[in-house]
C-alpha cells in the first residue's frame, strides 16, 4: 500500500478531503521521523513502536576485490509491531 492509497482510504472512511488527509499523514510521518532523529522512540498502543536499533561495528568482505572492510557502528530506525497487531495478521 502506498501513501496515496492510505490517503484515499482514510479520506473515504472519514469523509475528509484528500488534501487535508494528505497533510495530516505527512505531518505524522515528519513527527515520527523527527522524534527518532532526536533518539526518542514513538509508541502507538495497539499498533506498534518506532524505535532506534544500534548496530555494532563489524567486518565485511568485498568478494569481487577480495578485500576486507570495516562497517562502523550505526543506528537504524525499526518498527516493532504490537502483540495485538501481530495476532490480527496471524489470524488472517
Amino acid at each position: 500500500m502506498t501513501k496515496a492509497e492510505i490517503v484515499n482510504e482514510v479520506a473515504k472512511a472519514t469523509g475528509i478531503e484528500k488534501l487535508t488527509v494528505q497533510t495530516v499523514v505527512e505531518a505524522f510521518m515528519e513527527s515520527v521521523k523527527g522524534s527518532l532523529i532526536k533518539g526518542n522512540p514513538v509508541y502507538l498502543r495497539g499498533f506498534g513502536s518506532f524505535i532506534i536499533k544500534h548496530r555494532a561495528q563489524k567486518a565485511a568482505r568485498n568478494i569481487t576485490k577480495q578485500t576486507t572492510m570495516t562497517i562502523p557502528a550505526h543506528d537504524i530506525p525499526a518498527f516493532k509491531p504490537a502483540k495485538v497487531f501481530v495476532g490480527a495478521v496471524k489470524e488472517k
